[in-house]
């Protein structure tokens, strides 16, 4: 039987790690990593996990890398803090890691804000509507820069819809404002970093192409004014991330220190 292992990399989210470890029971091996926690992450994450690794890394996929290092099933389930697996999907993850021939599969993720259900227009740092999270052992490897992306061996399998990642994204709109600000603030951090600020034509490209993106090619038009909300803040992420790195480059390298 192929053992699961479920992965979340967290930051001070002590609110969030009770509900979304209680959801992990099922998986065989929890590992969280806590970059450069201060809450009280650490005593929560030791009450049901089986490995908790502390550190302070430069980048996302250097602190992700450190992750899946550290999981020992045969198949690795990453589990964002603001996600809850809820049961009925389970026995699909399991239904794949036992007869899958792939290496790694997505799955959907049902965004909330507050109660509503927002499926389409999600793109980026502020969210997707299907992942590539569920992966073997070994296939998926971070890219150590920013903007980390994942390089993969092996082949990609169909995507686990029958049930998908219970995501809240924030109650409202004014707390995915604070979300934006907070994301802007970590690619802002990572792109110092990496040494690679960007242009400012580059993030004004990046901002057209991600509200393109996001209402017409992930469908957010179908969304009503949610969707021309997510546009407009796609289109946001890589101007202010790029700005707040040039004009507050002191800032956040302290925030990432």
């Amino acid at each position: 039987m192929s053992r699961i292992s479920a992965l979340i990399v967290a930051r001070n989210e002590a609110e969030r790690l009770p509900g979304l470890l209680a959801s992990l029971e099922p998986a065989d091996e929890i590992v969280v990593v806590l970059d450069r926690s201060t809450d009280a992450s650490l005593a929560i994450a030791w009450k049901r996990a089986h490995r908790v690794i502390e550190g302070a890394w430069a980048t996302e996929g250097e602190r992700r890398n450190a992750g899946l290092a550290a999981c020992t099933g045969d198949w690795v389930l990453e589990v964002e803090p603001d996600e809850i697996v809820p049961p009925a999907l389970w026995p699909e993850i399991r239904r794949v890691a036992q007869s899958s021939p792939h290496a790694w599969h997505r799955l959907r993720i049902d965004n909330h804000l507050g109660d509503r259900l927002i499926r389409r227009g999600w793109t980026g740092r502020l969210g997707a509507a299907e992942k590539p999270v569920l992966s073997r052992r070994g296939a998926k490897r971070w890219r150590e820069r920013t903007e980390a992306e994942a390089e993969w061996e092996g082949s990609e399998g169909p995507p686990i819809l029958a049930a998908g990642l219970h995501r809240v994204v924030d109650t409202d709109v004014s707390g995915l404002l604070r979300r934006l600000d907070r994301e802007t603030d970590a690619e802002a951090a990572d792109r110092l970093a990496a040494g690679r600020p960007g242009t400012l034509p580059g993030a004004l490209v990046g901002a057209v192409r991600g509200s393109f993106g996001s209402f017409f090619r992930h469908g957010g038009w179908r969304e009503g004014g949610w969707g021309v909300l997510l546009a407009v803040l796609a289109g946001m992420v890589p101007v202010l991330s790029h700005l707040k790195a040039r004009l507050e480059p002191e800032r956040h390298r302290n925030e990432d220190a």
